[in-house]
């Protein structure tokens, strides 16, 4: 008969022995850590079948989670997306370390030098669901940035996460980082989760990556700070004054490139004085690839075949090839109505005014604001922060993509020669 898991002990022992790598991983060079992402990379890439086969048991046996056709393709580690996770270790290997880097600095009248240094977080504990991608740009973020970081996968990429992690575990010990930098929580037990939501003693930060109901149960439960998005329903606004072939291409991509993510485009504004022009033409290709549209009465005028939007859909996500639509006539109702259904993570304008494209960037009150491009490049490899996290809609400590110096913070440093205060 086997012994019962006790939970409270299994993940104490995972955040003690996350803490003491993090005091380690404080001090180490960023030479040694690069050196551990580069090994690890190409590890990754000579270990590619084995890492596709494990996700190919992960995916034969998604229909028993219910996952939906997003969810699948999510969870889906392609040759391609698995030599992008390698690319993305070596991008952030490229980057500058930011611990230790002096932030700000100046003498004061005293003498006394004060400088303002970036430091690690600590320990992270990262909450995911179905990408098993993550792993990889979770855990080389981590390291790189000097955090010691528990990672805790959905069941359905059990196999793939497991595959992922015992190639990190691996390279770490082999390049002598400590081997509790990177921990893969074994246990499906959700109860594991809620225990160590309460450890704020032994874990800095959490993050969680998955649907808006996984995060809510997270922000309630949490006894530490959360880094956090909860839904991404992103608009793109087409101007009166847009290049409209332009503002097709951008459209298409958002919506239709990968349509299961959380930068995808849900939402589309056209102005009233072009979308007799736009919205049929646009309405084609759309309906070509496979998007059903849901609009307004006005946009039902051009596009007979959408389905009516309800209230709801101004602010859903449908993660799928859904696009709700609707005709404004001003900048300002176009502003509104994204401020109050959108999810403050990504909008974008396509315009050749560079007055209403200023107007849109100052008033539009999201982590991401795009001037004539697609929602897509909301993304910390795109922006060029080599892979990221997480994105943030929080106003505290970080927003947007959460990379290398989202996953810092930062002490002062005073150096003295025998001053004293009078």
């Amino acid at each position: 008969m086997s012994v019962p898991l006790d939970i409270s002990a299994y993940c104490n022992d995972l955040g003690q022995r996350a803490r003491v790598a993090a005091q380690t991983l404080a001090t180490v060079r960023g030479a040694v850590k690069n050196r551990w992402l580069l090994i690890a990379a190409e590890r990754l890439e000579t270990a590619a079948d084995a890492i596709i086969t494990a996700n190919a048991r992960d995916v034969a046996n998604a229909p028993e989670y219910g996952l939906s056709v997003a969810q699948i393709d999510r969870l889906k580690l392609t040759p391609s997306r698995l030599s992008a996770a390698a690319s993305g270790l070596r991008e952030v290997a490229a980057l500058p370390d930011p611990i230790g880097r002096v932030i700000d600095g100046s003498t004061r009248p005293n003498g006394l030098e004060v400088r303002k240094v970036g430091v690690p977080l600590g320990v992270i504990f990262f909450l995911y669901e179905s990408r098993p991608n993550v792993t990889v740009d979770a855990a080389g973020l981590a390291v790189k940035s000097g955090n010691a970081i528990v990672l805790r996968g959905g069941k359905e990429a059990f196999h793939t996460n497991a595959a992922l992690y015992n190639v990190l575990h691996e390279t770490l010990v082999e390049t002598g980082l400590p081997a509790d930098a990177v921990q893969l929580v074994n246990v499906i037990d959700r109860a594991v989760v809620g225990e160590l939501l309460k450890r704020d003693d032994l874990i800095d930060v959490v993050i969680p990556r998955g649907g808006e109901s996984l995060i809510r149960r997270v922000v309630s439960e949490a006894t530490m700070p959360v880094l956090k998005h909860y839904r991404g329903n992103c608009h793109v606004y087409v101007d009166r004054a847009a290049d409209l072939e332009l503002a097709e291409r951008i459209v298409v991509n958002g919506k239709c490139q990968r349509p299961g993510v959380c930068n995808a485009t849900e939402s589309l504004l056209v102005h009233a004085e072009i979308a007799a022009t736009f919205l049929p033409k646009l309405g084609q290709t759309l309906s070509e690839r496979g998007v059903e549209v849901r609009g307004c009465q006005e946009t039902r005028r051009w596009l007979p075949s959408a389905k009516i939007a309800t209230e709801n859909d101004w602010g859903a996500e449908y993660l799928e090839l859904i696009l709700s639509v609707k005709v404004i006539h001003t900048e300002e109702e176009a502003i509104a109505h994204i401020n109050r259904f959108g999810s403050h993570h990504t909008d974008a304008i396509v315009t050749a005014d560079l007055a209403t494209s200023q107007r849109f960037i100052g008033a539009v009150d999201s982590a991401a604001v795009i001037v004539n491009a697609s929602t897509r490049f909301h993304d910390g490899s795109e922006l060029g922060l080599g892979a990221e996290i997480g994105i943030s809609t929080d106003k505290f400590h970080a927003r947007g993509p959460c990379g290398l110096t989202e996953l810092t913070t930062y002490k002062y440093v005073v150096v003295g020669s025998g001053q004293i205060r009078e």
